[in-house]
Order: C-alpha cells, then structure tokens, then sequence
C-alpha cells in the first residue's frame, strides 16, 4: 500500500540525516506541513534542539502579495520556522526520492480568534472558542478558500491533505485543558458546538428557527449533563438520534440543515481554488470524518459528496479502523481512503502492530496509508515502522 508519513519542517531544516531517514522507512510519500496551529512538539533526533514551540497559527512560507491590505490574513512563522521552511524542508526530501504533497490546517487557528473575536464560534451560553473560526462567515470564509489554495499548492508538491476544513467545536486539544470534568457524550459536544454568532443565528432563521428560543432550548438540554445526569448520549457515536432526543427532532434537523450546507459549499469552494491554482494531476484529499455532524481537524462530510468533491480522504484510525467502511462504500476505484495509524507509543499509537493494523484497514477498503508522525516517534517507533512496511 501506498504510505506517507507526515513531518513537520522543523523536523528536517537543519538535520542533513532527515530526508534520508524517512526514506529509509519504505514510504514514497511525505505529507508536509504548510499551514498549521500552534502548537509544542517534540524532535527527538534533531542535532539542534529537542523541542520546538510553534507560538501561533502560521503559513511555514512567506505570504503571498493576495493578503496585502487583507483582514483576516495569515501570519508567518516565527523563529520554529523562518523564511520558506516549507519549501527548504521540500527540497530536501525530494532530493532523497520523496514525493511531497503539502498538510494543510484551516478552521483551527486561535490566533485569529484572539486578534479578531468576532470571527469566532460562539456556544448557546455566550462563550467564544477563539481557536475555532465560524465558516459561515464570509470574510472568514473568504480568507480559508484562499488560504487553502495558497497554502495547498507550493512549489514541488504533488498534491495535498487538507485539515479543518469545516466546523470546529468545542473539543480542542487546548494547553492545559480543563473541560474534561463533566463527561460529554457525542450529541452533548454537538450541541457544544452549535454556533451563535450572528451569522449562523439568521441562519437558523432562514431555517425556521427563532436563535433566542433555539439557544435556550440548548441550555436546556444539556442542564442535566451539568448536574452530573448522563453525558448527552443515548447511542453509540454517529448515532443521530440522540441529538434529537436532547434538542428535539424538529429544531435539531435546522441546525443540521443550516451547517451541512455552510461546510458543504466551503468545500466545494476550496477544493475548487486548490484544483484553479495547482497543475494537472494535482491530488486533493481532505481529513474527514463520515458522521456529518461530527466536528474538529477531521471535518465531518458526507461520504458520497466529499467524494464528489475531493480526489479522497484521510480517515482517522487510531480508535480501530471502523470509520473507513462508510467511505469505501462510497469510494471509486479512483479514490483514495487513506488509513491514518499513529505510530507513536508516546501518544497512544501502536507501531509494533502496524503491519496487522494496515492489513485489517485494507480488508475494511483502505488504499492508501498515512503515518502519524515521523518527525514525533521515537526511534525504536521507527525501528517497528520500517520492519512492518517491509512486510507490507
């Protein structure tokens, strides 16, 4: 099968051994981050530093004239990735026989949130989530078509991953993160994630819903889960009918209708400028989640539109491989489902089971397989990845 691992620049400037240590692997492919959130990561075999602080949402190149006079814009990166990063890390890999398709982050950036408040979701109770940007908005959704068309196609690369293409909710991998006292269950963080800004609050009017009454019908809802009732859930993940029984059957299917349409044809537009600013034969693939309603870096879509839009996905497995049969389904022999196995003990991965891994996600209609992170794993991680891909 086909692999690619994802690295971060700064796992490859300034260690010449980099590019020929992944290739070592038995992958083809890197996955290369261009755009990406702040962030703090570990580079266990870099000659110059063993941690790298990633302060802010940055482009890991330097921004295009597009964004001059522009708000919102993107912002450079600082001294974890300075000057073309991105393209310096390119080249080198490629000089090892790698091919490079480019990591895309988009609606996943507190920094915008913080410098403009108003771009943000905001929850039925008032509170903002400066790291999630609303996609309904124009200016905001102006700024993630053309940040993706940029960020997508840089020079060399052969395709690209696009992350956080759609909502974003209230889970958030978050420094020191305290949200976790009260357990909530997959329709408790939708109703989380429902936004209220003034946007989406004409939005469920255009879809017959008073926001004020819809908003209190939230606060409702999720008031026993507060008192420490059962977390928001009657089903397993995926399971629509819970969200119904907390909200309502009616109210709960505006909401639907009002978001799956907004992330729907920001889709279409950003896939869309990637395909008007990239050569032919440039591959498109979206991190993606087949539960529509479901938020976060893997944007729920429906399997059979994604797939009409995009040349395929990248399907988070590190639960088991179980969410890629609703895309197989969907999926062309022309379509990738890309398999994401994380290979790095430290962060729950399992390296030594890879081979048994991405054999169980091919029988499930995988084609494709993607390997987080090979800039993270430690080397006896690397050791268990090079000898399973040399089986596969």
């Amino acid at each position: 099968m086909r692999t690619s691992a994802f690295v971060y620049p700064w796992d490859v400037n300034g260690d010449p051994d980099a590019p020929a240590r992944i290739a070592g692997l038995g992958v083809r492919q890197v996955t290369l981050a261009s755009a990406y959130h702040s962030t703090r990561a570990l580079t266990p075999r870099h000659p110059r530093h063993r941690v790298v602080t990633a302060e802010h949402a940055a482009v890991l190149y330097p921004p295009g004239d597009r964004w001059a006079g522009r708000v919102p814009r993107p912002h450079p990166a600082g001294d974890w990735a300075p000057g073309d990063a991105h393209g310096e890390a390119s080249a080198a890999l490629a000089s090892a026989g790698l091919e490079v398709h480019t990591w895309v982050v988009l609606a996943h950036n507190s920094r915008l949130g913080a410098e403009h408040p108003g771009t943000s979701v905001v929850n039925a109770y008032g509170d903002r989530y400066p790291w999630a940007p609303c996609v309904a908005q124009p200016a905001t959704r102006a700024y993630l078509v053309d940040l993706a068309a940029e960020a997508a196609v840089r020079p060399g690369a052969a395709g690209t991953e696009l992350e956080s293409l759609g909502w974003y909710g209230l889970a958030h991998l978050h420094a020191h993160d305290k949200t976790g006292g009260v357990p909530l269950g997959d329709a408790a963080q939708y109703l989380m994630s429902l936004c209220f800004c003034p946007v989406c609050r004409t939005g469920y009017a255009e879809a017959g819903q008073d926001a004020d009454a819809l908003a209190a019908r939230v606060r409702a809802a999720l008031e026993p889960v507060w008192r420490g009732g059962a977390p928001g859930d009657t089903g397993p993940a995926g399971d629509w009918g819970a969200v119904e029984k907390l909200l309502g059957a009616e109210p709960a299917a505006a909401t639907r209708a009002w978001r799956d349409a907004t992330a729907r044809s920001l889709q279409e537009a950003a896939v869309a400028a990637v395909r008007a600013a990239a050569p032919e034969g440039f591959q498109v693939l979206l991190h993606a989640d087949p539960v529509p309603y479901h938020c976060g870096a893997n944007a729920g879509v429906d399997p059979a539109h994604i797939l009409s839009v995009a040349d395929g996905v990248v399907v988070p497995c590190a639960g088991g491989p179980g969410l890629l049969a609703p895309f197989a389904r969907a999926a062309t022999p022309a379509h990738v489902v890309a398999a994401n196995l994380t290979v790095v003990s430290g962060m729950g991965g399992s390296p030594a089971t890879l081979a048994a891994d991405a054999s169980r996600a091919r029988d499930l209609g995988a084609t494709e397989l993607r390997l987080y992170h090979a800039g993270l794993a430690s080397d006896a991680d690397l050791a268990a990845v090079r000898e399973a891909l040399a089986v596969l």
